[in-house]
């Protein structure tokens, strides 16, 4: 049960770390919903199922209509996470994807090259944590050029206390007082934005469009052509999405609220018991979100203004350990809410189907082998795009020796197998790869419980 000063005290722990009054506002707004015991959940008797969108294959722009588009765009990478889930301390954003070669870095590179390609200023800005500010800023030193006059090169999410789990209190963990704290979700975007004052200033620059997608993303380039749909659109907000399939079942979907038509996201965790065979038909609900969103940066300052800065954005309720690394430390809840949310926010909200090479998400060991591997190909462009004549990426997982980037690295010193005429390619157990090993069809490859090694040059070839 809640204390009834929980709130208070958290609203003082963030006035004394010198959180923005809005963001402060915002989080008490979500801490009302928690404590009222409002689960989010959405009833699959509320929804209609969207069956089919505007495809970005469709699309015929004209390409003045894209460059006066792209004069008017600036782009978010979101770069506050650390990649926990890999065992790192540092922003993902930073690991190699090809010798030499970050996540970062290539990001600047598909922006320098539309900046060369239609003229345009096209500014760069990562939201940051507190977590990532410091390395990210190091790591774009080198990138002299990218800055855009006086815009920053990035602005930082806030930051709101974790709670007890028992009585919603704001946790204490002497051991390290940091951990006392975590960001709020990417959905803070749009609070972040406002209190940092990065809205107004790319208002007061003549700036209209704002494209934001996530920085261990390399599908996620801003396409001019997208970039002139949604101009044309007229919409304050639009987003891009897949199509689901089987191995999408257990994501969020979007859809429509019965009797409004307004669209909405619903995850999982916002489903009943008894509509999760609804919510993971993929021939019923066929679109997943990309996490590719397009705002109006006028329509944003004018709901913000309208609503006191707060949005209210759905919640999610997070429930993890204080230490994330020590499953006995206490159980705490971050509330936290989704940047594509917000489509349920707006009236008019766009929606558009993209294929999946805008959405090459890197969530694991497994999906950085595949992006690491010969089945893409990086272009001088910064393109990250699968080699010909494949359309699909092979399909990877790593056995848990392999989940820690160190581990992981180790185990492949010499790079990434060939993965370019793989299907499947399964590990079981621990292996150690050689020089040159090529990987063709369907494979796995199982251990007897003592770690293997796979020598140079072997072929590995299964069917398919």
């Amino acid at each position: 049960m809640p204390t009834s000063d929980g709130l208070a005290q958290a609203e003082k722990l963030m006035q004394h770390g010198g959180v923005h009054p809005t963001a402060i506002a915002v989080f008490a707004h979500s801490y009302e919903v928690l404590a009222s015991g409002d689960t989010g959940l959405i009833s699959e008797d509320d929804l209609e199922p969207i069956e089919s969108l505007p495809a970005l294959a469709d699309l015929t722009i004209d390409e003045e209509a894209a460059r006066t588009a792209m004069r008017q765009t600036a782009v978010v990478k979101l770069n506050g996470g650390l990649g926990t889930s890999m065992g790192m301390d540092r922003a993902k954003s930073l690991v190699e994807v090809r010798p030499g070669r970050s996540f970062l870095d290539i990001i600047v590179a598909q922006i320098m090259a539309l900046r060369a390609q239609y003229g345009v200023e096209l500014p760069l800005l990562f939201m940051d944590s507190f977590r990532t500010q410091r390395d990210t800023l190091a790591a774009l030193a080198i990138h002299s050029d990218l800055a855009i006059d006086d815009l920053p090169l990035d602005f930082r999410q806030n930051q709101e206390p974790k709670l007890r789990s028992d009585d919603l209190t704001p946790v204490s963990w002497p051991a390290d007082p940091e951990l006392e704290w975590c960001p709020p979700g990417h959905g803070d975007l749009y609070t972040a934005l406002d209190t940092s004052g990065v809205l107004d200033l790319l208002l007061d620059k003549g700036f209209r469009y704002l494209f934001v997608s996530n920085s261990d993303n390399l599908g996620a380039r801003p396409d001019p052509r997208l970039a002139a749909w949604f101009a044309a659109s007229g919409a304050p907000i639009g987003g891009e999405y897949c199509r689901r399939t089987e191995a999408d079942r257990k994501g969020g979907h979007l859809a429509r609220r019965a009797g409004t038509g307004r669209l909405v996201l619903r995850e999982s965790a916002q489903t009943r018991p008894e509509d999760q065979a609804a919510f993971g038909d993929v021939n019923r609900h066929r679109f997943f979100n990309s996490n590719n969103l397009w705002l109006d940066l006028r329509a944003l300052r004018t709901a913000l203004d309208a609503k006191g800065g707060v949005l209210g954005l759905p919640i999610i309720r997070n429930v993890k350990t204080v230490d994330p690394s020590d499953p006995t430390s206490p159980e705490v809840i971050q509330i936290e809410t989704a940047m594509g949310a917000a489509i349920g926010v707006f009236d008019g909200a766009a929606a558009i189907e993209v294929d999946r090479t805008r959405f090459l998400p890197v969530k694991s060991t497994s999906d950085l082998l595949v992006l690491r591997s010969d089945a893409y190909e990086l272009t001088d462009r910064g393109e990250v795009r699968l080699v010909a004549p494949r359309t699909e990426a092979p399909l990877v997982d790593l056995d848990e020796p392999y989940r820690l980037l160190p581990d992981f690295d180790a185990r492949f010193p010499h790079g990434p197998p060939s993965l370019i005429e793989a299907t499947r390619f399964t590990v079981r157990g621990d292996w150690t790869f050689g020089r040159e090993v090529t990987v063709r069809g369907a494979v796995e490859l199982s251990a007897d419980g003592s770690p293997g090694s796979v020598p140079d040059g072997a072929v590995l070839a299964g069917r398919g």
